[in-house]
């Protein structure tokens, strides 16, 4: 077992990310410079939010081009764990690992604010332990977190269960108002159709801490964690 957080030019989420896992884990986690192929042994791949090179073309664009992201993908078709948060979901929706892609939000602005989730899909490693239908409070923080795809693929995500979370009001109710960039359907998070590569816009290492005054994030990694020792026990 061995968790590591690529980190891009621009991520500047990275330690976050790094200080959440280390303290719920009780682990350390490796940083995996994005210039380098060697994923120096991790099961587990994290992709930070940020503004990797400063968000330049697209969110995303210029990062999937990084030499270890041929590491990650050679990865994940393995059956290896790869989450992508934030900007992490853009990459990894421009590297092909994710269907769909993340577009200007429909008022054109940065948006920075907790915003209520529903878990639609508790049948993944990272929603696992929390129980169906849960309402989670979780930041985010995007000016690109508009989820779309064309029909063909909302259709196939959506039979395959491959939602995990949607924009919701704080009772669970999923509607327009809800919705904070206009993604298709509210969604708010996915995984790929095998279930080993997931990505969600908004942050949970932002409110998986007692410090942070907020601590719904902290379910998903203990999700993670969880399938982590229950593999060691295999």
């Amino acid at each position: 077992m061995k968790v590591g957080v690529v980190v891009f030019p621009g991520s500047n989420c990275d330690h976050d990310l790094i200080d959440t896992l280390e303290t719920i884990g009780q682990l350390k986690v490796e940083k995996l410079w994005h210039l380098d192929t060697d994923l120096k042994g991790c099961t587990h791949v994290f992709l930070p939010g940020g503004f990797s090179y400063g968000d330049y073309l697209r969110s995303g664009a210029i990062a999937h081009l990084s030499p270890i992201m041929k590491s990650v993908g050679l990865h994940a078709s393995q059956g290896g764990f790869v989450m992508g948060i934030c900007n992490g979901f853009q990459i990894l929706c421009e590297s092909g690992l994710l269907p769909g892609a993340l577009a200007r939000n429909t008022d054109l602005k940065f948006t920075c604010k907790n915003v209520h989730l529903v878990v639609v899909n508790t049948d993944t490693q990272l929603t696992h332990k929390i129980a169906p239908k849960s309402v989670l409070t979780i930041p985010i923080a995007h000016g690109e977190g508009r989820f779309v795809c064309d029909d063909k693929t909302l259709y196939d995500i959506e039979s395959n269960g491959q939602v995990m979370f949607r924009y919701s009001d704080s009772l669970g109710n999923v509607d327009a108002d809800s919705n904070p960039n206009g993604s298709i359907n509210n969604i708010a998070g996915i995984c790929n159709a095998s279930k080993n590569v997931f990505g969600m816009m908004p942050h949970p290492e932002r409110c998986a801490l007692p410090h942070l005054f907020n601590e719904d994030g902290k379910q998903l990694f203990e999700s993670i964690l969880y399938s982590l020792s229950a593999k060691m026990l295999v």
